[in-house]
């Protein structure tokens, strides 16, 4: 049997003179919670270009989100089968 689910992804991004924060949120339909956090900082010898402080940011909150998803998935595999897991990205 064939299925389609929808996962999406926030990502809410703060933003001051030099520093970005960003938080990615995943939502399932399980109501899962799982949540990155990432940071950039602009050097003060660089251009303030605040889109390239956003992508850096965003990025490593997904970089973050995707590890604590695959560590949430290696529980789960040893939950289910009672056996340590160890999965790899």
């Amino acid at each position: 049997m064939t299925s389609t689910q929808r996962w999406t992804v926030d990502i809410d991004l703060y933003e001051d003179a030099d520093h970005t924060h960003a938080e990615a949120r995943l939502h399932t339909r399980d109501a899962t919670d799982l949540r990155g956090k990432g940071a950039a900082r602009r050097n003060p010898g660089d251009q303030n270009v605040p889109e390239i402080g956003d992508e850096l940011a965003a990025a490593r909150a997904l970089y973050d989100l995707a590890h604590r998803l695959l560590k949430s998935a290696e529980i789960d595999v040893e939950q289910v089968t009672g056996e340590p897991a160890h999965l790899h990205s």
